[in-house]
């Protein structure tokens, strides 16, 4: 099975000592394996399930290769079947959770499983959820690598037959994708993955100044001022780039209650 190669040639290696990464993905893509494959640890319940194992966001934190890496695997910010009141406080306790700082959004798909419509609707849904800039630090990784042909590889799947929302969707992201086999006893593949993702966030942050992302939600905890309250709804209703749908005008909704729990 070919290997997906990120060349590392061209930024500087690690730029944090301590990170902070948000996962998120539909029931099912492998969330929770995946936040298990990059701290090296099992600290996440993972299982194949129907319903989401993880049922609030929750945060571990390993030490991997000497850098102390805190993962916060969310139940579906966007998951609009779980109820608004539920979404209201999953945005809370994420931003609480990663009031710091985020160094990367894992957004995790997977491979065997069609790409659907709600999913592109939810990566796009995380500008509303974090503010325009947070695109530049998410990353995207596909699970179930393993079930890739012996000489098939990600970039063939890629450049295949994948439908237009996808196309769409990875367009933005071309140069921050990975494949994951979450299920692999193999040490040596195990620490491959791992050694490419971290790779990636290092490349991200280089190309981000070497910050993580904080908008006014982060702000928000420190400065506690109703005007961040007033812009960022001023921000949302004068967002042109993302489609009026039910969906959308949702999470619109909760969010402004979340900020207003934040004020």
């Amino acid at each position: 099975m070919g290997e997906r190669i990120i060349s590392i040639e061209d930024y500087c290696p690690a730029l944090s000592n301590e990170l902070t990464v948000v996962l998120l993905g539909s029931t099912g893509s492998g969330v929770s394996a995946t936040g298990n494959t990059i701290l090296k640890s099992s600290a996440f319940a993972s299982k194949r399930s129907l319903s989401s194992v993880t049922r609030t966001s929750e945060m571990e934190q390993s030490v991997v290769d000497g850098r102390v890496v805190k993962a916060i695997d969310t139940p579906g910010l966007i998951n609009f079947s779980l109820g608004a009141d539920f979404v209201i406080n999953e945005i809370v306790n994420c931003i609480k959770l990663a009031k710091d700082g985020i160094h990367a959004i894992v957004v995790v798909l997977s491979l065997n499983s069609p790409f659907r419509k709600e999913e592109a609707t939810a990566i796009q849904s995380l500008k509303i959820l974090f503010g325009a800039n947070i695109t530049n630090y998410v990353i995207i990784v596909f699970t179930h690598e393993d079930e890739l042909d012996d000489d098939e590889t990600l970039d063939d799947i890629l450049a295949g037959e994948c439908n237009q929302p996808l196309k769409v969707v990875l367009g933005s992201y071309e140069n921050r994708i990975l494949a994951f086999d979450n299920k692999t006893k193999d040490k040596e593949k195990r620490d491959y993955q791992v050694k490419q993702f971290y790779s990636l966030v290092d490349k991200v942050l280089a190309e981000n100044d070497g910050k993580s992302y904080k908008n006014e939600l982060f702000i928000k905890l420190h400065e506690q001022t109703d005007k961040a309250y007033q812009d960022r709804v001023k921000e949302i209703k004068k967002e042109e780039q993302l489609p009026d749908l039910p969906s959308f005008r949702n999470l619109k909704r909760c969010h402004y209650q979340a900020l207003k729990l934040l004020l």
